[in-house]
């Protein structure tokens, strides 16, 4: 799927989590995110059209393990809650952004 395929992917599901009044979207580093009570917990690299997500560092390393996620590493630096999913399927997309909200939430609790 192309990058840019991808957005639109991404600005649907986007759609569909903003319909929660606890979420609206922003911007990250210049790339559109989702923000939980003004936390961030998803993005978008506009270039590569890969989703990105805040998810805890052991399901981080899980994603990356099995070859669906790299780190997020903008500049060099890697964050360790936070992985690149390089896939593109919806289903898959639509899980990893309410696990990333969920978790967001929780840590805000």
């Amino acid at each position: 799927m192309a990058p840019e395929e991808r957005e639109q992917l991404y600005d649907r599901l986007a759609g569909e989590l903003c319909e929660d009044p606890a979420v609206a979207p922003g911007t990250m580093m210049g790339f559109p995110c989702l923000r939980v009570h003004g936390e961030f917990f998803a993005s978008l690299e506009r270039s590569t059209g890969n989703l990105i997500v805040k998810l805890p560092a052991g399901a981080v390393t899980e994603l990356i393990e099995a070859g669906t996620a790299e780190p997020f590493a903008p500049a060099g630096r890697v964050f360790r809650e936070w992985a690149e999913v390089q896939g593109a399927d919806s289903d898959e997309w639509r899980a990893l952004l309410g696990r990333a909200k969920q978790f967001v939430q929780q840590l805000g609790s």
